[in-house]
């Protein structure tokens, strides 16, 4: 069974940063699109961001200039730099991978189990 294991989630001041690591057990990381969205309380889950095999990134405006998403291939795994952090920031993170890419969310095949990044004022 796939698992997407998660890391680097935490308490942080705004204007703080944070790593979040994602490293995909079995051998899904290179045929897929590796990502995260994140869903914060009363709201529906949103993506964040994603990148292709091939380096290719999108971010939600909402994070463009703040945080960076990268993937290292030979240790199959993908990092979110977040910067600049905000109290609306604040939600459970979760790395998700996909076939055919992360959008609509009914294209992800496999979540990790979720990582909460809370940012004070």
């Amino acid at each position: 069974q796939v698992q997407l294991v998660e890391s680097g989630g935490g308490l942080v001041q705004a204007g703080g940063s944070l790593r979040l690591s994602c490293t995909p057990s079995g051998s899904i990381f290179g045929g897929n699109v590796m990502g995260w969205y994140r869903q914060a309380p009363g709201k529906e889950r949103e993506l964040v961001a994603s990148i292709t095999r091939g380096g290719t990134t999108m971010y939600a405006d909402s994070v463009k200039g703040r945080f960076a998403i990268t993937r290292d291939n030979p240790k199959n795994t993908v990092y979110l730099q977040m910067d600049s952090l905000k109290p609306e920031d604040t939600a459970v993170y979760y790395c998700a991978a996909g076939r055919m890419g992360l959008a609509p969310i009914r294209n992800v095949n496999y979540w990790g189990q979720g990582t909460q990044v809370t940012v004070s004022s």
